[in-house]
């Protein structure tokens, strides 16, 4: 069990991402400074393409249709399968209990990322449309960033009305299960049967372990590692897999939550009190067995008293948040400016995705929820008003990890040079894009939000 479970209250939600989000704006920096430094240019290019290998004899763990990854694989492909892990144990503890749990609760933020998701694709499909390779990009703008999100919300501190900021939390959640879906059905190659009569297999393993009340987290981790190489290879994406695995990862508790906490209670009762004299105070203490059994089965009690989705979500929120983002906005981020001038954002994919991010998603979330509003459909979030709920809409604009993740799977290496050369545009266009709506959205929030703390009643 970890030390500190990790909070998933809204606060909590927030400073989880708020200080992910100042090392991501590192990396990206980094990453910009490496590609187009003279002297780390070429290493830095050259990195992302040196082969990786987890051999057990001839078999490399690390391999697709029988090639090795290289870096930049293991990143997209392998590390990125935690993202969306963490990304579906997410999802699926909204639905069961936090603000997709309900139809009231629910149903803004839901169709606010419709209309964010649609929009953009149809502003980016405008801007490229009679270009078959540049209308891979549609999905690009559609991903609104949590990280960034939150973390600009956060600068107005109690300002913010509570309703607001749990709006920005759901609906960002619900994106990213748009951008899963997105990426499961267009972003998939031709299907290897065997491999995905392999994952069914797998899948049906893990639901019977839940049907048996199996909770131990090493038997679930072991074969969702197997359903990553069988997704990996089937020819959807590897990083589905992350997402069907975290749906298959029980929420409950085999005997519930009031016997485990009994059971707790009764044990800490029978552990006996031991006096600890001032001088005694800095000493250890040795205890029998009889003590130190009672201290084992709290332990136990206490690891099963936590669900294994809540337990993985929690152990994997340090990882993801300071290691595998960071370096997938590293090795993603780094646009080459070689040839570029300022007028590369004014046309074609730059152009679509900046477009699709600043207009295309305050356009969405905005026209979508004022309609559901008017219609008597959902209220407006607690504390808001139209004009703090549109700033709000705007900091959605926001988008990175996703969009950076959909780009390289919509323009990838073997599609040629013209691919390469989109790609490289869709980043600008999602790096401008991005630090737009962020300007914008922090400077309207300036402007609208109450200048004492919010009313979060």
């Amino acid at each position: 069990m970890a030390e500190t479970l990790q909070d998933t209250s809204l606060g909590g939600l927030i400073r989880r991402y708020v200080s992910a989000s100042g090392l991501l704006i590192i990396a990206t920096v980094l990453a910009l400074i490496f590609a187009n430094l003279p002297a780390t240019r070429e290493l830095y290019a050259g990195l992302w393409q040196q082969p990786v290998h987890l051999s057990i004899g001839d078999f490399n763990v690390f391999s697709h249709s029988g090639h090795a990854m290289t870096l930049m694989d293991f990143i997209n492909d392998f590390l990125m399968f935690f993202f969306f892990l963490s990304v579906g144990l997410e999802i699926k503890r909204e639905v069961l209990c936090g603000e997709l749990s309900s139809r009231q609760k629910a149903l803004l933020p839901i169709i606010g990322a419709c209309g964010g998701m649609i929009v953009p694709v149809i502003v980016f499909f405008c801007v490229c449309y009679g270009h078959p390779l540049m209308e891979r990009g549609c999905a690009i703008p559609m991903a609104t960033d949590i990280a960034f999100s939150l973390g600009v919300l956060s600068m107005f501190g109690k300002r913010v009305p509570v309703g607001l900021k749990i709006f920005l939390a759901a609906l960002a959640v619900a994106d990213d299960l748009g951008g899963i879906i997105v990426i499961a059905i267009f972003y998939s190659q031709g299907l290897a049967w065997q491999y995905l009569l392999g994952a069914a297999a797998v899948v049906a393993v893990l639901l019977l372990f839940n049907k048996l009340g199996v909770r131990e987290k090493k038997y679930y981790m072991f074969f969702g590692l197997v359903l990553w190489y069988m997704v990996l290879n089937s020819g959807i994406h590897a990083t589905i897999a992350g997402v069907i695995f975290a749906f298959c990862i029980p929420a409950n508790l085999v005997k519930g939550t009031r016997y485990y906490a009994q059971k707790i209670r009764k044990l800490v009762n029978r552990y006996p009190e031991i006096e600890v004299t001032e001088a005694d105070r800095d000493k250890a203490i040795v205890i029998d067995k009889n003590e130190l059994q009672i201290l084992r089965r709290i332990e136990k009690a206490s690891d099963y008293l936590i669900s294994p989705l809540q337990d993985i979500e929690d152990q994997l929120a340090m990882p993801i948040n300071y290691a595998i983002i960071p370096i997938f906005a590293f090795a993603n981020a780094g646009v080459d400016f070689t040839g570029m001038s300022f007028m590369s954002l004014f046309h074609g994919v730059a152009l679509g995705v900046f477009l699709g991010l600043l207009i295309g998603k305050f356009t969405g979330v905005l026209s979508f929820s004022w309609l559901s509003i008017k219609l008597g459909i959902c209220q407006m979030p607690a504390g808001g008003n139209w004009k703090s709920f549109a700033s709000v809409c705007m900091v959605c604009g926001i988008g990175f990890t996703v969009s950076m993740f959909i780009a390289a799977l919509s323009y990838p290496a073997h599609l040629g040079a013209d691919a390469a050369e989109m790609l490289n545009e869709a980043k600008l266009g999602i790096l401008c894009g991005t630090l737009a709506s962020a300007l914008v959205g922090a400077f309207l929030l300036n402007q609208t939000l109450p200048k004492g703390a919010a009313d979060e009643a």
